[in-house]
């Protein structure tokens, strides 16, 4: 597992977050890489999640988490992964409802992110198993519950 240099980015009233160390240590138990990236997470509020989302998705509403994976020029070479921008109040909203810890949430989200950023996706249904599998298997590492099992 490669070491990430997170560049975390606070643009949120949100007022419980979890921690820069939490972050950090999500990001790198998903981190599939060998050697050392620069990622940034951007926690923001729900009109800049909903724009994003329209902008870049077509979906005119806030979400969980976006990644924006780095692709660099030809002949350029930085080991910047990318963004993820994670809305708070979704995160929040979303664990109250599925009845799960917020902070476990978070980690679930931030490795879901990290695993977009390293080219897992879960369009085709092989996908989804993989990544979902994969996920289910990190979270495990950190003595998190599987987030799809049933509650």
């Amino acid at each position: 597992m490669g070491k990430i240099i997170l560049d975390l980015q606070i643009a949120s009233d949100h007022s419980s977050l979890p921690s820069p160390d939490q972050f950090q240590q999500w990001a790198e138990v998903a981190s599939q890489l060998d050697d050392e990236h620069e990622l940034t997470i951007r926690i923001v509020d729900i009109d800049e999640s909903q724009a994003l989302n329209k902008e870049y998705r077509e979906k005119d509403k806030p979400t969980n988490v976006l990644s924006f994976p780095f692709e660099a020029p030809e002949h350029i070479e930085i080991n910047l992964l990318g963004d993820l921008v994670i809305c708070a109040p979704v995160v929040e909203q979303e664990a109250a409802e599925q009845g799960k810890a917020a902070l476990d949430h978070w980690a679930h989200l931030t490795i879901h992110g990290m695993l977009h950023l390293q080219a897992y996706d879960h369009i085709e249904e092989s996908e989804a198993t993989l990544m979902e599998s994969l996920e289910t298997k990190l979270l495990s590492s950190l003595n998190i519950k599987d987030p799809y099992a049933s509650q």
